[in-house]
């Protein structure tokens, strides 16, 4: 189902409510005023309301004066985004839970694949048919690559295929570990960069290879929390808590997450964003995983700047002392 909202053409899986519209965007809706083709919808109806194909929707809220924009989304490359969840679209059984599943995340970004066309039966679904890049943004990577010259070639396929410029790059060292190839790595994103791609990279939880990354002109650091696809948590949190702190590009916990509190553990530290896919597609209930993610990410961020206890080697009540009976 297309909705034109707020002038933009977005794609939503049918039936919805205004509400249901409202939390998928991640608006509060408390906070905003929804008008439908022509008529301003009443806050109490926001549940009753069922939206259609073609519907127009301005959703507007009370802003101060001036240019000053508050709110929480980070930057890569010179684009803003609301969400820090960004999401990859495998594994999942079919093209219409991977909709369901990126919607009830609230990601933004997706990583997509970049695969050959079945040219024996081209009438198959394609991503896009579920997944539009005019809602989303899609984020080529080079999954499956084990040499520089292997990824720099799909990302130029990527480029040609959709115009896309902003990259996820993946060298991996083997099939066992999928570990990622550091030499090949650097190599590869030489070569992309001079080639005009910007580069968001995987990489190995070290402060020394994040940094040579980033002053090659990275625009992204992605170090592993763990082994992909392995859901064993971040394994190393000093480090990266090091890598945060010695690049001024975004840091992005890219692997190795398995369930709602390590997606936190990741905000906590520090880190700009997350990228998961199988802790969502794997689990027995991907949307309901979905939303737990969404939610872990927001949560571990509000922490992370709330600014943890310190941590003791003794007991501290919380109740005071004086005057007890």
């Amino acid at each position: 189902m297309k909705l034109l909202v707020n002038g933009e053409e977005r794609e939503f899986v049918a039936p919805l409510s205004v509400d249901q519209m409202l939390d998928r965007l991640g608006l509060d809706p408390r906070k905003v005023a929804v008008e439908r083709n022509l008529e301003i919808v009443p806050k109490s109806a926001y549940g009753s309301v069922a939206l259609g194909d073609g519907d127009r929707l301005e959703i507007v809220h009370f802003i101060g004066g001036g240019d000053g924009v508050n709110d929480d989304g980070f930057e890569v490359a010179g684009r803003r985004f609301r969400s820090r969840l960004l999401v990859g679209t495998g594994k999942y059984k079919d093209f219409e839970e991977t909709a369901r599943a990126i919607e009830a995340s609230g990601a933004e970004i997706v990583t997509v694949a970049v695969r050959r066309v079945n040219l024996t039966d081209p009438s198959q679904p394609m991503l896009v048919d579920y997944v539009s890049p005019k809602t989303y943004t899609f984020l080529p990577n080079t999954a499956g690559c084990h040499t520089a010259d292997e990824a720099v070639r799909t990302l130029r396929l990527a480029r040609e295929a959709g115009g896309w410029s902003l990259v996820k790059l993946e060298v991996l060292g083997d099939t066992t570990s999928l570990y990622p190839d550091m030499p090949e790595t650097l190599k590869a994103a030489e070569a992309l960069i001079k080639d005009g791609f910007q580069v968001m990279v995987y990489c190995s939880d070290d402060p020394i290879q994040a940094k040579r990354l980033e002053d090659m002109g990275c625009v992204a650091i992605m170090p592993l929390g763990s082994l992909i696809g392995s859901g064993l948590g971040i394994l190393n949190p000093v480090t990266i808590r090091l890598i945060k702190e010695s690049v001024s590009v975004p840091v992005l916990v890219d692997a190795g997450v398995g369930t709602a509190s390590d997606a936190a553990v990741a905000m906590e530290l520090g880190c700009d964003g997350v990228l998961l896919n199988s802790a969502i597609a794997n689990a027995k209930d991907p949307i309901a995983m979905a939303r737990a993610m969404r939610l872990a990410v927001e949560a571990g961020r509000l922490a992370y700047q709330a600014g943890r206890m310190p941590r003791k080697s003794y007991a501290d009540p919380s109740s005071p002392l004086a005057g007890l009976i």
